[in-house]
């Protein structure tokens, strides 16, 4: 094979824009822990024309949004050779990363609005790691391995799964899936080039508390990874590229201590996940750690060792032809056969009561617990008079769902939620990659993953190694199974197409698969094309103004100073007069807001060591009034540090006023004074 890859920044806004996930208003951005990166990788055939493209976003999810405009800036840069048969776009579905890239408007309410400049850098941020990758093609192998991953998930949503049938249950050691697999890349010289690991966990390690900008733990394994095979690199630099992407995540959390109480330290693993006192809103799920940071640095070098163990043994490879099959489908109207009598429909689209209750890694914002199959009348009641009741037909549907949004039948300004999705799978040589719109739990993945695979069997391609990557191409919400949806906990009322969604799939992906088997991907029916809605510029973000520092100070100018001298394990702190983080995103691309730097003796100069990508700092930015605000930097001191001379720099952008009408952007830093990190 040809073999290329590539990582570029995709981090966005990382303030006053509220982050995705969790969908919580008050979760807004409010400085950066660590960046978010898009990473490409390549597979292209010297003999054909075929290839096939992988894309692992540190997003909460791809949007049909992004995908649309990604595949249309690749089709004026490099005609058919990236299209949308060819390209996954996947998300690794980190919740602490900007929102507002969606064109349906039920993801505005909690993201005030589409926000083009986070849009824009995701897009840009995709698309030139592509370039990357594109313009790095060499010859290369690939080598696929696979191994079980301990204590890093639990299932959320157990009550949910021990609904499905005991026969099917007893098949499998575990109510999540714990198998990673591993696709190797090396050079034909025997240079490593990257890896992509598909593992199933929720990156919730950081709850809805968190302001900071970061990829969560997936994105710290892929830290940890990168750091290791680019030596002396800086964060997000260096040619080695590591993707940890999603996979059939729905119900899995990797908050391994599971739920309590947060008033009484109780347990609360009940069908409800609900307290005695305060109700579900109480009940959290913990993880390993003393706090969410250290529980996501736990959880995420768990993944980042067994990958690594898995890259360093990987000797099985993967050969053959590169194929890929995608097609366009209507999932509000499927038709279902399940057997040769029995014919079954997918639903227009519908989020049930308990969607608003969240789960235990984060709870809703409404008084609704999970598992409610009886609307709740005060509620219902607002739904009707601000959205309408949904029709007859709808509700029929969806039951045993209480309907809470008929999204599907509310167009207002326009449509709430897609109807056309995206069906797709990549394959390279014996690995096929089933790309997925949403969060499928264990048990669904499961299924999807055993149909697809017997129908390869049946068709001549027998030992296919067949991953589900999470989270592609537009968002639908959750997938469970049939019998999961009938107890409507939060995964199955957030299953938008109704009971039989997961069937409609099954039946879909069988078709691609047995499409790609026999060669016949290009007799597949594109289906109906997405629309593209003209969204006039919808935001509730503040604008951005101009700034001032306080009196007798000027931006980048220090309150409050760092100490002279430090001890690894401690915290160096420094905080400056600061301007709007969103000034620099608006105004370059890949701004990076702070370094530490080393005192070098030899070369009597300053030497960068870490910048605003590394897990050990943090920016916190804090508006203040009058148009001044402060960034407050953090060093989380590591152990293993060189004792030494060091200094924390800020770099920024402030709005001023040059006229009436018109303010510019001015480019500023300020420096920390020296301090002493002495040997422990």
């Amino acid at each position: 094979y040809l073999l290329g890859v590539g990582r570029a920044d995709c981090t966005g806004p990382v303030a006053q824009v509220p982050l995705m996930g969790y969908a919580n208003p008050e979760q807004v951005g409010g400085g950066l822990l660590s960046r978010l990166y898009s990473r490409a990788f390549i597979v292209a055939d010297p003999e054909s024309s075929r290839r096939v493209v992988f894309v692992s976003a540190d997003i909460g999810m791809v949007s049909q949004r992004v995908r649309l405009e990604v595949l249309k800036e690749l089709q004026s840069k490099y005609g058919d050779l990236y299209r949308q048969d060819n390209v996954v776009l996947s998300g690794t579905h980190t919740h602490s990363g900007p929102g507002g890239y969606f064109q349906y408007t039920l993801f505005w309410i909690t993201s005030k609005g589409l926000i083009r400049p986070s849009l824009r850098s995701i897009v840009n941020g995709i698309v030139k790691s592509i370039d990357i990758a594109h313009e790095n093609m060499k010859k290369g192998r690939l080598f696929i391995n696979r191994g079980t991953v301990e204590n890093s998930q639990i299932n959320r949503s157990p009550f949910s799964y021990l609904e499905n049938p005991a026969s099917e249950r007893s098949r499998y050691s575990s109510n999540t899936d714990k198998e990673m697999v591993v696709l190797k890349m090396v050079g034909e010289d025997g240079h490593e080039l990257g890896l992509i690991s598909w593992f199933a966990v929720h990156p919730v390690s950081m709850n809805n508390s968190n302001h900071l900008v970061n990829s969560d733990n997936v994105g710290y394994a892929s830290y940890l990874f990168e750091q290791d095979k680019n030596k002396g690199m800086l964060p997000g630099e260096g040619p080695f590229v590591a993707a940890f992407a999603s996979s059939n995540l729905g119900d899995v959390s990797p908050n391994t201590r599971g739920p309590f109480c947060a008033n009484t330290g109780e347990s609360c693993d009940n069908p409800q996940s609900s307290c005695p006192v305060g109700g579900a809103t109480m009940c959290m799920a913990k993880g390993p750690g003393n706090d969410m940071f250290e529980s996501t640095r736990i959880i995420g070098q768990n993944i980042y060792l067994k990958a690594k163990e898995l890259y360093e043994k990987a000797s099985q490879e993967v050969t053959g032809p590169l194929s890929s099959a995608h097609q366009w489908v209507n999932m509000s109207d499927v038709s279902v056969e399940l057997n040769a009598t029995h014919t079954v429909k997918t639903c227009k689209p519908a989020l049930g009561h308990s969607f608003a209750a969240g789960t235990i890694d984060g709870v809703g914002a409404f008084n609704f617990t999970q598992g409610s199959v009886e609307g709740d009348p005060f509620w219902d009641q607002i739904r009707d008079q601000l959205l309408g009741e949904p029709s007859n037909e709808t509700k029929a549907c969806h039951k045993p769902k209480p309907i809470l949004f008929s999204t599907g039948e509310m167009t207002w300004p326009h449509p709430w939620h897609p109807d056309i999705v995206d069906v797709q799978i990549a394959a390279i040589g014996s690995l096929a990659i089933l790309a997925v719109p949403g969060e499928f739990t264990t048990m669904s993945g499961r299924r999807l993953r055993e149909a697809a695979k017997s129908e390869f069997d049946s068709h001549g391609s027998p030992r296919m190694n067949v991953v589900i990557a999470g989270l592609c191409n537009v968002y639908t919400h959750y997938i469970t199974t049939y019998e999961e949806y009938q107890v409507q906990r939060y995964e199955a009322a957030s299953t938008i197409y109704g009971p039989h969604t997961l069937s409609a799939y099954i039946q879909l992906y069988r078709g691609l698969a047995k499409a790609i088997a026999t060669n016949a991907t290009q007799d597949l029916p594109r289906g109906p094309e997405p629309p593209f809605f003209n969204v006039t510029n919808l935001t509730l973000l503040p604008s951005l103004s101009a700034e001032r520092a306080p009196p007798n100070k000027t931006f980048g100018d220090v309150l409050q100073q760092v100490r002279q001298e430090y001890q690894e394990g401690e915290v160096a702190a420094v905080t400056f007069v600061g301007a709007n983080p969103r000034n620099s995103a608006e105004n370059v691309t890949e701004h990076n807001f702070l370094t530490v730097e080393r005192y070098s003796n030899i070369s009597n100069s300053w030497r960068v060591v870490l910048n605003d990508a590394s897990w050990d700092t943090r920016f916190y930015w804090t508006k203040g009034s009058l148009g001044q605000s402060n960034v407050s930097i953090e060093w989380h001191i590591p152990a293993g540090t060189e004792p030494g001379l060091y200094r924390i720099q800020y770099f920024g952008h402030y709005k001023q006023r040059v006229s009436f009408i018109h303010t510019t952007t001015v480019a500023f830093g300020g420096s920390s004074s020296a301090f002493e990190v002495t040997a422990p």
